[in-house]
């Protein structure tokens, strides 16, 4: 525990939320919904106008529609939270050297590292300008916490939300915290909190009142002890500027659960292949394949397989995963496919004929998972819209070579898809976002970050002259009048 409140801690406001209100000017004060937007979708993130309608993160779209129905229900941009992100984190690292990232719009700052704050005054002066740089580079708003360590600093940004600064003197930390709900501190989940309601303990207070045997009686001695240091707002963790990855994977939910071994094959190979882009991007390789496979039932099963060494190779990576569904029963349908990559390291195994050929399987093809809970949230950020994926392309047949098609009409292209949210770009408009789509249609907005709410347009689904675009950055780098013709 330090003597000043020199640890902060950024959470900014309902970030992905934020980031498309700031995009898109007619979503301004407006409730907006970030997740999947299928049948099996889970919200991402609601904005503050949302939440006033009851709606949260990892609450299933579909309820989520039904509390709030007039609210604009838009797919992650998650490229675009990437460069906003960045952004973020570069301010945080002229601050200091220890920066410790949790997400990508939560972060720890070890201030008096960089030599910028060693009393409360100097803290609250750079977690005051901290506030109005991001400001000034994004346009979106973030909550700061201060204390003399991190438990605290992060309980300090959540009771200063939304865009606000709590500072919390040393030595008023038991004083603070007694009232609060035992939900506050990490680790307390439903199954803990009710435990604790229980036995009549509601309060962090309580929690410091009941003393560290009885909690050790109640929780074990790891969390008993823990939770008895924190209650009385103990933390001695330092901030870490270097979160080594332990694992790095993606996964679809399906709309509607497959029932095609050729077309869940195929999902997985997109998957392996995916996981190996994710992977190569983090810079590592890895040693130990991981399937997982959420049946119809709900009941999730995980499957891994160790390697001689570590790898990158998609064939690899695709051939393992292959062999590990082989194990699988799939009878019945799939809601859930995943594919990860763990025992990470920075460098590569070169005999990739023997990793293809020579593996250790992990306990006969793992162990079955326990049924989990519809719409919980995707491991790995992956699953962005819910919606399951087109199928890739068969895989040519071995043999005789494929007979020629006779001549005939040629097949109709696949209609257009146009989800919510998504960037566009008109040939005439210029820039713009959908609304909507159906029956043949899409309605999109045009405008862009820093303009006046924009025009309605309704087009066919095949115009050539609208296409999708990448994301306009949140400041600078405008189009003034992009939006087209009244």
């Amino acid at each position: 525990m330090r003597a000043a409140p020199t640890i902060l801690h950024l959470d900014m406001d309902a970030f992905y939320a934020s980031v498309e209100q700031a995009s898109k000017p007619s979503l301004q004060g407006k409730a907006v919904i970030v997740g999947g937007l299928g049948p099996r979708g889970v919200v991402a993130t609601a904005s503050y106008e949302a939440r006033r309608f009851g709606v949260h993160s990892a609450m299933p779209t579909a309820q989520a529609r039904r509390l709030c129905p007039n609210g604009a229900y838009l797919i992650p941009r998650f490229s675009l939270y990437r460069q906003v992100s960045d952004v973020v984190m570069a301010l945080l690292r002229e601050l200091s050297p220890l920066v410790e990232p949790l997400s990508l719009d939560e972060a720890f700052v070890d201030l008096e590292a960089g030599g910028v704050a060693f009393d409360s005054r100097t803290a609250r002066s750079t977690g005051e300008r901290l506030r109005a740089d991001i400001r000034a580079a994004t346009g979106l708003s973030g909550s700061v916490g201060l204390a003399g360590s991190k438990m605290l600093a992060k309980v300090a940004s959540e009771e200063a939300k939304p865009a606000g600064l709590l500072l919390i003197e040393p030595g008023t930390e038991r004083e603070l915290l007694a009232p609060m709900s035992v939900r506050t501190l990490p680790g307390v989940g439903p199954a803990t909190g009710e435990h604790l309601r229980r036995a009549g303990i509601t309060t962090v207070g309580d929690l410091a009142e009941a003393g560290e045997d009885e909690l050790v009686r109640m929780l074990g001695r790891a969390h008993g002890v823990g939770l008895y240091r924190m209650a009385l707002g103990l933390d001695d963790r330092p901030v870490v500027a270097e979160r080594d990855a332990k694992s790095v994977s993606v996964e679809d939910t399906f709309d509607v659960d497959l029932h095609d071994r050729v077309r869940i094959r195929t999902e997985v190979q997109r998957l392996a292949d995916r996981c190996v882009q994710r992977l190569r991007g983090s810079g590592h390789s890895g040693r130990t394949i991981v399937l997982k496979v959420r049946r119809y039932d709900f009941s999730t099963l995980t499957r891994s397989e160790t390697l001689r060494g570590p790898t990158d190779d998609p064939a690899v990576v695709r051939e393992a995963a292959a062999r590990l569904l082989e194990g699988v029963d799939t009878t019945g349908g799939v809601r859930l496919l995943g594919v990860g990559v763990t025992g990470l390291a920075d460098y590569t195994q070169e005999d990739l004929f023997a990793q293809s050929l020579a593996t250790e399987p992990d306990g006969a093809g793992g162990t079955g998972g326990t049924g989990e809970a519809a719409g919980t949230a995707v491991a790995g950020g992956t699953s962005e819209t819910g919606a399951a994926a087109a199928p890739v392309g068969a895989s040519e047949a071995s043999g005789a070579p494929a007979a020629a098609e006779p001549p005939g009409e040629p097949e109709p292209a696949p209609e257009r898809r146009w989800p919510a949210g998504s960037d566009v770009r008109h040939t005439v408009y210029g820039p713009g976002w959908v609304q909507g789509s159906g029956v043949g249609r899409v309605t999109v907005r045009f405008e862009q970050p820093g303009s006046e709410p924009g025009r309605v347009r309704t087009f066919r689904v095949e115009d050539p002259e609208l296409a999708p675009s990448d994301p306009l950055p949140l400041v600078g780098d405008g189009e003034p009048g992009a939006a087209g013709p009244a």
